[in-house]
């Protein structure tokens, strides 16, 4: 279950905090109820980030020596630090994505949504199918990133193919044939990443300035690149779907009866594309009134915990404003709050406003698929065109 289905699973009855096992037999704690995920999240001397970034399926010998023979190693530096040096290294990469930053990148970032949504609109009017995560979604947060902190000089097709393997390597249950495929992908972008840690600019020349050693840097990027752009791409596909599907708050947006933000944050909560978390107990406790002993691993369910009826007046509806819609989880909570929440949050607004008009009078011919994996969704495809009879100016 913990890898099948979250989307079906997330409206079933759930208790506050449940035993479960996973595909290769390791129980887990997975904690549903949004006061006690932030109970977790809040506490990181209880419950410790280290095991963040483990492959959930272990690795066979012949996946860990594709990785040492790319020197892979992922050290703690952002969402697996509990160390003294998590607050520098953090605030080295928050000042990178500073809001005033970020705000910096809007007017170039709504020219280029303009642009594309000029061009899928000329492709729906010709009657051709068009690909809003392709063609629209999916390398967005990546060119931003690259803009606020300087990346490696790579083609984006290259970046995208690395996260995603990331992605599915560490968090997906998987093979070892498949283990091996993408231990081999991730193991040589890695050399990239290192090679361009020593001497690169921006992001991490200021890491390399703060005396942070060469597998720290390559493990900020690492985790900016995997994390930092991707889950926001994956966000941006899963919020059009949905809108997608609620014609009355697209009315809502062409009149200004609803506001842009408070869709990207309805979106956010329930649509996120981080659906879990993890974190270790460090001594033996209670959470919601089960034993919880050290050294157990705990599963956060933050997709579940922003649909808590005692957060959130109608869970299940998308109804932006509502009551508790912005008390989401989706950026997580306390130390290891997502750096990036700013930069997230402006790119699905910049997107919503310039993109939400192609949804009008549109049919989804193929709505986002989603493999399994613990924590990331990864939509793949989000597939429109326009519906028989409609000029694309009124609500579908």
């Amino acid at each position: 279950m913990l890898f099948r289905s979250w989307a079906s699973a997330v409206e079933s009855p759930w208790p506050d905090v449940a035993s479960v096992a996973d595909h290769v037999g390791v129980r887990h704690l997975v904690v549903t109820r949004h006061a006690l995920v932030r109970q977790v999240l809040a506490d990181p001397a209880t419950y410790r980030p280290d095991n963040a970034l483990d492959a959930v399926t272990p690795m066979p010998v012949t996946a860990l020596r594709v990785l040492a023979g790319h020197r892979f190693r992922l050290p703690p530096t952002l969402a697996n630090n509990s160390g003294a040096s998590h607050p520098q290294i953090r605030a080295i990469v928050a000042d990178a994505l500073h809001p005033t930053r970020v705000a910096a990148q809007r007017p170039w970032l709504t020219a280029l949504v303009r642009e594309r949504a000029a061009r899928l609109t000329a492709t729906l009017d010709a009657g051709q199918p068009a690909d809003l995560y392709a063609d629209l979604a999916a390398d967005l947060p990546l060119l931003v990133l690259a803009r606020l902190v300087e990346l490696p000089d790579a083609p984006v097709g290259a970046v995208k193919e690395f996260a995603r393997a990331a992605l599915e390597l560490f968090w997906a249950p998987l093979d070892a044939d498949r283990q091996l495929a993408l231990a081999a992908e991730v193991g040589r972008f890695h050399s990239v990443l290192r090679d361009f840690a020593a001497t690169g600019g921006g992001l991490a020349a200021e890491l390399r300035a703060a005396g942070h050693p060469p597998d720290v840097v390559v493990g900020a990027l690492f985790f900016l690149l995997v994390a930092g752009q991707e889950t926001t791409s994956q966000f941006l596909t899963l919020l059009l779907h949905r809108l997608a599907c609620e014609p009355a708050v697209r009315a809502g947006l062409r009149t200004g009866e609803v506001a842009v933000a408070d869709v990207v944050e309805e979106g956010l909560r329930l649509e996120p594309p981080i659906v879990t978390w993890r974190r270790v107990a460090t001594a033996d406790g209670l959470l919601g009134g089960q034993p919880v002993p050290a050294g157990t691993s705990l599963v956060l369910w933050l997709a579940r915990a922003g649909r808590d009826p005692a957060v959130v007046e109608s869970p299940d509806e998308f109804r932006p404003g509502q009551r508790g819609s912005r008390r989401h989880l989706a950026f997580g909570a306390g130390a290891h709050r997502c750096v990036g929440d700013v930069l997230a949050r402006m790119e699905a607004a910049v997107v919503v406003a310039e993109a939400a008009p192609l949804l009008d009078g549109v049919a989804v011919v193929r709505p986002p698929w989603c493999p399994d994996n613990l924590t990331f969704r990864m939509p793949d495809a989000f597939v429109v065109r326009r519906a028989p009879g409609s000029t694309g100016l009124t609500g579908s």
